[in-house]
């Protein structure tokens, strides 16, 4: 799904906005997020290092917004009728990820975070940190660790993997 989508804003706003703001749009959306940003950065062949660059900001863009607005944010659409199911249910699917973030807390989320697995990525492990009222000085790190970990392993997968099966 990652790369369909990936592939659908690569194709259609390629050729429109420059490649970098590409890139960096698809790191700030929720479900692409980084992992995304570094398939289309390899995709549109940018650099790595400035790929890296932008990938990280647009993926860290977003962060500070959920954390500290979101519960606020839910706290008031669940006052209406309509929205309040739609809410709940997605406040729901994201606790039912948090497992192993209640049990181990800092760790929990670096990996959440930083493994790019579907339903997993700083977007998530974010709204996990807020439900739970995990502490900013806890989340933040952790979160930011996590990004680091996700842009290794998507900077190998995307970048040093077919590199090296190109010169092989």
């Amino acid at each position: 799904m990652v790369d369909s989508l990936v592939h659908f804003f690569t194709d259609n706003l390629g050729g429109v906005i420059p490649a970098e703001a590409v890139i960096f749009i698809i790191s700030m959306m929720p479900i692409l997020e980084l992992r995304g940003g570094i398939i289309a950065s390899a995709i549109m062949q940018v650099p790595i290092v400035k790929a890296i660059i932008i990938c990280v900001l647009g993926n860290i863009l977003p962060i500070p917004f959920i954390l500290l607005l979101i519960t606020k944010i839910f706290d008031k659409l669940k006052q209406t009728k309509f929205l309040k199911p739609k809410i709940e249910k997605l406040e729901n699917k994201a606790l039912s990820k948090s497992d192993n973030i209640k049990k181990y807390e800092f760790w929990g989320l670096v990996l959440f975070v930083g493994i790019p697995l579907p339903g997993t990525g700083a977007w998530t492990g974010s709204l996990i940190a807020a439900l739970l009222g995990v502490e900013l000085k806890k989340s933040i790190p952790a979160i930011l660790l996590g990004i680091a970990l996700a842009t290794v392993i998507m900077c190998t997968v995307s970048y040093l993997i077919p590199y090296l099966i190109s010169v092989m």
